[in-house]
């Protein structure tokens, strides 16, 4: 087994250290999200801590880990017999982005269950990581139903695995540790409500810090053992501080007058539900006892909210998670007593306790105990044509383009928009838009199985085997059940799509009030698309050409901050725009096959420049329906005298048109809009 880098020898990233080391010494407080870009030793610091964990007394020879002072009374290798226990040291288990649900939670012999009456079962990463650390990298490109399993037994200290009536349930406490890249996109709210704390990280801009990572690393990398040895003095009192912390936890006071702060800190920031004040608590009582106190103070609850309330604030996915530190000063005089003593009489807080700093997001300190040889921070008019000099804002006349490049303006508010889906069944990655067959769902249908069997279809599989039990000579009450007999239930759910999206930025779409409108009508398909797990892209034309403003990825965030900073102006390349969206799907076709696209275009229709824009724009989209893309073009046409391009846009593309009116939901006007597949008729 290879060596680990030493913990302590990991150069600032305070809050992630911190974060770490408050869950080692209260497992209750709910895991710790860690989010930040890529190369900033979030994988480094997770691996390093198991190291630092207490050993863990296990009955010898349970799959579950089990303590022998108190065994799992509904262990499925049990009961225990009283025995002495063995020590090893705690675990450190890596769930992957790819891992099957069965590998998660473990899987049941349904053969025997069914023909014996034995719960004879697997266990899964769960049980491994239990009364250790589960980690998972990349938790945001996790599927949603294995983040929504894995946050259950987190919260409820146990694991179940229900088939068809046969059901066992397991122990399952652990550190939960998650590490994501906001630019690959987020969680969704109530996911990132279920991590007790979470902390941003980056990578230090100064100089001398940075080249403090650098040498640490390659000393790391030329020897491990002699590194790590080097180090070992300062992880030993690491360690047993955490022991020691751990030891006087039980014994902190958390008075009345903390809890009221604590209470009124998370009303006065609008989180959602009691978890919040819960975690905001049990944080608090840790970093007391990190400090060595028995007691919490207004300094722990600060920090707690800084690291248990950032996360809980974002509403939507074009939030940015963070809090207000002036407005928490302000909440905790408030709910604080009235004859507390003033900081100008309050002691510095410990520099080891958890104490707040002068800024940054999570407001973390170093919390190790030898801070000299720790840095403080990081770790390991462009179209060619005649310019037309119209002022900002100035109507476009129809036909007309405006040559000269407009500022970016501010989208209008989004809304909530009408379901735009792909027809047909598809099989791609789990989501909210289009029919699929999917792992979750109602039940459609039963057939054999391709590899390990994962939904019975109970049905299905008593009716194949009922012909064979005389010729398998069964003479008891039980089904004689062979694996030929086993059926998978097929189920159909909804899936998530590839949304490629085509707008137009014009001089034609220029004018200020009218390109708010169609920035809003976008953004709120953006919206729509976060909420329903879908992929977005985002192709963008104006003057001579068209480009990839944003290659298809699962941040919506990213997309966003692209439309915002949108500039108009010049001709209409409507058909090198819908050429560069050809490509955009060839592409992903080839990386993701099973991901259906939909095509939305967001224009008034009109095709200027160059020789022949229109024929050229009608071949392109002819190009699209070929293939089969789904297709809608959202018509921006405006005023009473309308051309109805769009619509022609749709007919060619074999798709549907809608106004931005009718996009809306709660519009009256074309109250359902299907998008049709391109070569559905034929």
């Amino acid at each position: 087994m290879s060596t680990p880098y030493p913990f302590t020898a990991i150069v600032g990233q305070d809050d992630l250290r911190l974060g770490l080391l408050l869950n080692a010494v209260s497992p209750a407080v709910g895991g710790v999200l860690v989010r930040g870009e890529k190369g900033t030793a979030k994988s480094t610091a997770v691996r390093a801590l198991a190291a630092l964990m207490p050993e863990v007394a296990v009955v010898p020879g349970c799959r579950f880990s089990c303590d022998p002072a108190s065994p799992d009374p509904a262990c499925p290798d049990g009961p225990h017999a009283e025995a002495a226990g063995v020590s090893r040291a705690a675990r450190t288990v890596e769930l992957p982005v790819g891992a099957s649900e069965d590998r998660l939670v473990g899987a049941l012999d349904i053969e025997r269950a069914l023909s014996e009456g034995v719960k004879a079962f697997e266990p899964g990463l769960l049980a491994d990581a239990h009364r250790g650390i589960l980690y998972v990298d990349e938790v945001n490109l996790l599927h949603d139903h294995l983040v929504d399993l894995l946050l259950d037994a987190a919260a409820m200290g146990a694991s179940y695995v229900e088939r068809e009536g046969v059901s066992v349930r397991h122990a399952a406490r652990f550190l939960l540790v998650g590490t994501m890249n906001p630019e690959e996109g987020e969680l969704r709210p109530q996911l990132l409500d279920r991590f007790g704390l979470t902390v941003e990280v980056a990578a230090s801009r100064d100089t001398d810090e940075r080249v403090e990572v650098v040498r640490r690393r390659l000393a790391y990398d030329d020897d491990p053992e002699g590194f790590a040895a080097r180090w070992a003095e300062e992880e030993s009192a690491l360690r047993q501080r955490i022991a020691d912390a751990r030891a006087l936890l039980p014994r902190v006071v958390l008075g009345d007058g903390v809890l009221r702060q604590i209470a009124a800190t998370c009303a006065a920031f609008e989180v959602d539900g009691m978890r919040a004040d819960i975690v905001m608590a049990r944080t608090a009582t840790a970093l007391a006892a990190w400090a060595g106190r028995d007691e919490v103070t207004a300094d722990d609850v600060r920090q707690a909210a800084l690291l248990a309330l950032p996360h809980r604030r974002r509403r939507n996915p074009f939030d940015a998670p963070g809090l207000d530190e002036d407005k928490l000063d302000q909440t905790l005089d408030e709910a604080g007593p009235q004859d507390d003593n003033d900081d100008d009489d309050q002691p510095d807080p410990d520099p080891d306790g958890g104490g707040n700093d002068d800024g940054g997001g999570g407001g973390g300190v170093p919390p190790q105990a030898d801070g000299d040889r720790t840095p403080p921070q990081g770790q390991g008019g462009e179209d060619g044509d005649t310019p037309s000099q119209a002022p900002e804002g100035t109507p476009d006349a129809p036909g007309r383009s405006t040559g000269a490049e407009q500022q970016p303006v501010a989208s209008a508010e989004p809304f909530r928009t009408k379901m735009l889906s792909v027809p047909g069944l598809g099989e791609g990655a789990a989501g909210r838009r289009s029919r699929a067959r999917t792992e979750h769902g109602r039940t459609t249908g039963a057939r054999r199985p391709q590899g390990s069997l994962t939904k019975l279809h109970l049905a299905a599989t008593v009716q194949a085997a009922a012909p064979h039990q005389r010729a398998r000579g069964r003479a008891g009450r039980g089904l004689v059940v062979r694996r030929d007999d086993l059926r998978q239930a097929t189920r159909e759910g909804r899936e998530g799509n590839l949304v490629l999206f085509v707008v137009d930025a014009s001089g034609s779409m220029a004018a200020r009030q009218r390109m708010s409108a169609v920035k809003g009508a976008v953004l709120s398909l953006l919206l729509d698309a976060y909420q329903r797990r879908d992929k977005v892209g985002l192709v963008t034309f104006r003057g001579k050409e068209a480009e990839v403003a944003l290659p298809p990825t699962s941040s919506v965030d990213a997309a966003a901050a692209r439309l915002e900073s949108l500039p108009t102006g010049g001709r209409t390349p409507l058909a090198a725009g819908l050429l560069k969206a050809h490509d955009v799907l060839r592409v992903e076709r080839l990386r993701d096959p099973s991901r259906r696209p939909l095509l939305v275009v967001v224009t008034d229709g009109r095709a200027t420049g160059g020789p022949e824009p229109v024929a050229l724009a009608g071949r392109a989209a002819r190009l699209h329906r070929s293939e089969g893309a789904a297709s809608v073009v959202v018509d921006c046409e405006s005023g009473y005298v309308r051309l109805g391009l769009a619509g022609e846009l749709a007919r060619e593309l074999g798709g549907t048109a809608v106004t931005l009116d009718e996009l809306r939901a709660d519009s009256i006007a074309g109250l359902v809009k299907d998008v049709t597949a391109a070569g559905r008729a034929a």
